[in-house]
């Protein structure tokens, strides 16, 4: 697969299909995008398990810390990976040992590595490289980007129901809307 870019269809379909995160990486530090990340995510209804060894049993805005990836108490949908890209093989290794194996390897922004993208997909899991869940889910629902506003996914009418707001837009597939009242 060409993981220089990939279709809107493709990062939808792992997003939408993903129920379980694993962030190998995490850290503690608000100030760090791997914890907004965390967050994020979990927020928006995904089961977030933080992977950090030096933070492990820490409970951080509402999750637990664990040492690595066998120590997730459920199978894992997908690995995102907060880690520099020589780590990389090193974290391949726990991905691959899991039974069952996650459906999807995720590489934060400035990881890669060719060589571990192409074992995971021999494994059959799909792979993402060089990219962040937290913007991509953000962008594909509309709560970032012009495109938001210009396919109405935006607006400044105030949701009907406390937590409809931008800030908790999903990614699934939206019927258009009627034109806005007043224009």
């Amino acid at each position: 697969m060409n993981h220089d870019q990939y279709a809107d269809s493709y990062i939808r379909g792992i997003l939408e299909e993903v129920r379980t995160i694993a962030i190998v990486g995490a850290s503690t530090n608000s100030a760090r995008p791997s914890y907004f990340v965390m967050k994020y995510l979990s927020e928006r209804g995904y089961r977030v398990f933080p992977v950090n060894p030096g933070q492990a049993g820490k409970v951080v805005a509402g999750l637990t810390f664990v040492a690595r990836l066998a120590d997730v108490p459920e199978p894992i949908d997908m690995v995102d990976v907060f880690r520099a890209p020589e780590h990389l093989p090193a974290v391949w290794e726990e991905v691959a040992a899991l039974v069952p194996p996650p459906k999807v390897l995720w590489m934060q922004l400035g990881v890669r590595n060719d060589e571990v993208a192409a074992k995971a997909e021999s494994a059959g899991l799909k792979v993402v490289m060089n990219r962040c869940p937290k913007i991509e889910y953000a962008r594909l629902s509309g709560e970032i980007g012009w495109t938001g506003v210009n396919s109405r996914t935006l607006s400044s009418r105030r949701p009907k129901r406390l937590g409809e707001g931008v800030q908790r837009l999903s990614i699934a597939s939206r019927k258009p809307q009627g034109p806005a009242s007043g224009a």
